[in-house]
């Protein structure tokens, strides 16, 4: 897999993902090139300089911005080993749980988000949903070199098993109660839905509460990515002023 952008690159060499080859615009050594460079020569990782054109080829359509990195594939999560980790920091669980997510900007943008509020992990299913690819990586910023991303067979039963944590699943759906409303201070799962369809009812029945954000335009929603931010930084206000 590619990661193509100055940021997303830099972000990875900063995280220590397992990079194979740094492809870089021949000449061009200024400015974050030239700390991208540094990383990549102190964790002896093979450069290349290249032509635009290969660039551009590499990076299959995303902005590059003269570097390119070829990566391992992204290593997902398991559950367990996460909920380990928040036990072993005697933290509050906080997980955003997609249900079948498609548009991989979306995804990236979440990842960004959750990263950004802190969340432990974003939860995705294995089937009809977005993965962690190269458009992901470059929406994401480079946070997708630091949030875990877990993935898991069945959404449902996941829910049952935060649930057995002591975590309350929050679905995101239009005939909820207002989200700045709800006590969101404690252990928390944040549901959001496809683009298109929302949260499958068997997954919306298993949550524990419903929450909508108000709209007061003629639009009936707001992207999902966009909504799934203003829900992930209600946590973090709420916490911060508890």
């Amino acid at each position: 897999m590619n990661i193509s952008g100055r940021n997303p690159v830099l972000e990875a060499l900063k995280s220590n993902r397992t990079i194979d080859c740094l492809y870089i615009k021949a000449g061009d050594k200024e400015g974050s090139i030239k700390k991208i460079l540094s990383f990549a020569k102190e964790q002896k990782i093979l450069i290349k300089e290249v032509d635009k054109t290969k660039l551009d080829e590499l990076a299959e359509g995303t902005q590059h911005q003269g570097v390119v990195a070829l990566v391992t594939d992204y290593k997902y999560y398991e559950l367990e080993e996460v909920l380990d980790e928040i036990r072993e920091k005697n933290e509050k669980p906080f997980f955003i749980i997609l249900d079948e997510i498609e548009d991989p900007h979306n995804l990236g943008a979440i990842i960004r988000s959750a990263e950004g509020a802190g969340a432990h992990g974003v939860i995705i299913p294995k089937r009809r949903s977005a993965s962690v690819n190269a458009t992901v990586e470059k929406t994401a910023a480079g946070a997708a070199s630091y949030m875990k991303v877990i993935k898991v067979t069945n959404l449902v039963s996941t829910v049952e098993k935060l649930k057995k944590e002591g975590i309350w699943i929050y679905a995101l759906d239009m005939d909820g109660e207002s989200y700045d409303r709800v006590d969101l201070k404690g252990s928390v799962a944040l549901v959001v839905g496809n683009e298109g369809k929302g949260i499958s009812r068997l997954l919306k029945d298993n949550c524990d509460f419903t929450l909508k954000i108000p709209m007061k335009g003629k639009v009936g929603s707001l992207n999902a990515s966009v909504a799934a931010s203003i829900l992930l930084y209600e946590v973090v206000r709420q916490r911060r002023n508890s």
